[in-house]
């Protein structure tokens, strides 16, 4: 007789006490996890109440949501529409809305000329608590998510908790601008202005009309602005203007000096780095205000650095020696690159380096730390191509040639900082306006392994991080009747709330310390936090391109001659001797000497 198979059940024991248990399901959340997210939910409501304070309840907070969520993406709302969207009963929702209207929590702006029809908009009071409650909630959430072990619970906080510096977002105005058409803004195609554009929508809501905006490359924008300065009436109500050449447009009158504006209705000038400001003056007046500053130094790739044992170079010397080393060619990887572009892109390089070697463009008096700009004239602004540190200054450019691109006179500033960021140069000279190609791509293989230095110093020269950037500047011919208008929307667009948005939006160009220093700011990138540490050590200087009548006529020449003697078509005495005599023509006839 076959031996009976024992049955599945009884050949094997059970496992556990559990495996029989009728119904049981295995949960996914453990206590110590559940005790966690409570103790999450229990921090947020606290910070809600914290926040907000008595005058938002619980149940008011999908309105808030709602007012908030519409403002950051530019759409209007109405008292009937929010009150739809609150999941709240009509009559509910209605005394809710009521009751933050007369807290001032809620704003009200006409949408037509009757005003009998208007919008509702978050205060600035509620977009400051929001931004607060959010960055606290960000906290805790980490907090929630990291705490894997339990070290820590999340609890309660005590306020003293909320990160200081944190810069809300604008607000809209509480009257729309009165201009009839579009607000019309002529910038510089780079990445703070893209981020305005990307931002449109929301800046037409804060300001109430609509915003068109032309952008324009560097050269074609001089020539756009000095073209419309000669019309009857401004096409443009506000236009972007390169610091350098804020004594060309202020000497041609073709700025609208801002000094009785700013008396009355001020903007805070005083968190402005101040040489952008100095550089948007021009005898004495105040012709733009700040809204990007850029700062030009040594980008280098830390990792390569490090891996040849190479110190960080901080002489012109060093930087040849340390690209000589890391030169490799074979492998892709170039020692050094920079702008050798004819024209302004190669003019701006040598005056740069040249000013690291010791010597400004023009033969300003030494002035403490650097020059001084604002007392110069006469023989004070004649060019000093003639010098021993111009001669030494096209010297280090061809010696860097050695160890750049081999199409390294064809580069200007988006290929210059391309090549960087894909990793195909162990050194850059680069600037803040393009810095986001690396310094916010974690694919490029400079993302956090970029390093930076002021300018490589000549013999006689000290560290400097020479300044750039753009002012926003009314037209000198725009129509009077607009100018009130347009200079609340200039003061606006240039404020520390609207300049951290470009910095949130893709732009690492900041003009104003405050900005800076927000920590939200700061965990962008090590360049915001770099350029802002050179200030502090003193080494901006906006001499080295100085916003002097006919310095835009210099950059040219420089960019012209010096691409000759560096293409080999002229010598160093022909090619220096030529730039000088056509800079000293050009300084001739401004009436300077």
């Amino acid at each position: 007789m076959a031996e009976k198979t024992p049955s599945r059940q009884t050949a094997q024991s059970p496992e556990g006490p559990y495996e029989n248990e009728p119904g049981y399901v295995r949960g996914t959340l453990q206590k110590q996890d559940l005790n966690r997210f409570l103790d999450f939910v229990v921090a947020l409501y606290d910070e809600s109440e914290r926040i907000f304070g008595f005058q938002i309840a619980q149940r008011d907070m999908r309105l808030v949501i709602e007012l908030v969520r519409n403002h950051f993406s530019g759409m209007l709302v109405t008292k009937s529409s929010l009150a739809a969207s609150s999941g709240l009963s009509y009559g509910t929702a209605m005394r809710a809305i009521d009751a933050m209207l007369e807290a001032k929590l809620i704003v009200t702006r006409p949408r037509t000329s009757t005003g009998l029809s208007y919008s509702l908009h978050p205060s600035g009071d509620l977009i400051s608590r929001w931004h607060a409650f959010a960055h606290r909630g960000e906290k805790l959430l980490r907090d929630v998510t990291s705490e894997v072990h339990g070290d820590r619970a999340v609890g309660r906080r005590p306020a003293s908790e909320v990160t200081p510096g944190i810069i809300p977002p604008p607000a809209v105005l509480t009257d729309k601008l009165s201009l009839g058409r579009a607000l019309r803004i002529l910038v510089h195609a780079d990445t703070t202005f893209m981020a305005m554009s990307a931002l449109k929508r929301q800046f037409e809501l804060i300001l109430g009309v609509p915003i068109e905006a032309r952008a324009r490359p560097i050269d074609p924008l001089h020539d756009e602005i000095v073209a419309n300065s000669k019309r009857s009436q401004s096409r443009y109500d506000l236009i972007a203007c390169d610091l350098p050449w804020f004594g060309e447009m202020g000497h041609h009158g073709r700025l609208l000096p801002l000094d009785e504006l700013m008396v009355e209705k001020p903007v805070d000038v005083g968190d402005i780095y101040p040489e952008a400001l100095a550089s948007s003056c021009h005898g004495g007046r105040q012709l733009g205000i700040p809204m990007l500053m850029t700062g030009e130094v040594l980008a280098y790739r830390t990792d390569l650095l490090e891996e040849k044992w190479i110190a960080p170079p901080r002489t012109a010397a060093d930087v040849i020696e340390a690209a000589r080393q890391l030169h490799a060619p074979g492998k892709g990887v170039f020692g050094v690159v920079w702008n050798g572009g004819r024209g302004t892109a190669l003019g701006h390089s040598f005056i740069m380096m040249m000013g690291a070697f010791g010597r400004p463009i023009v033969d300003l008096e030494r002035a403490g730390y650097g020059f001084d700009v604002a007392r110069a004239h006469g023989l004070a602004l004649r060019p000093t191509f003639l010098s021993e540190e111009a001669r030494q200054t096209v010297d280090y450019m061809r010696e860097l040639i050695a160890f750049s691109p081999p199409n390294i006179l064809d580069i200007t500033w988006f290929e210059r900082t391309s090549i960087y960021a894909n990793g195909n140069a162990a050194m850059a000279y680069s600037h803040s306006l393009l810095a986001h190609l690396y310094e916010t791509v974690p694919q490029s293989p400079a993302y956090r392994k970029t390093g930076y230095l002021p300018h490589p110093v000549g013999p006689h020269g000290r560290p400097i991080v020479p300044v750039g950037g753009y002012a926003l500047c009314i037209p000198a011919n725009i129509a009077q009747a607009r100018i009130p208008s347009v200079w609340q929307a200039l003061r606006v667009l240039t404020s520390s709330n609207a300049v951290k948005l470009y910095l949130m939006n893709g732009s690492l160009a900041s003009s104003r310390m405050s900005v800076s220093n927000d920590p939200e700011i700061r965990s962008i990138s090590p360049f915001i936090g770099a350029i802002d540490d050179f200030a502090t050590r003193g080494y901006l200087g906006m001499w080295p391109r100085p916003p002097i009548v006919g310095i835009p006529e210099i950059i040219a020449i420089a960019g012209e001659e010096i691409h000759e003697l560096l293409a080999g078509r002229k010598g160093v005495g022909q090619a220096l001797t030529d730039a000088q005599n056509r800079a000293d023509a050009v300084m001739r006839k401004q009436g300077h000497y």
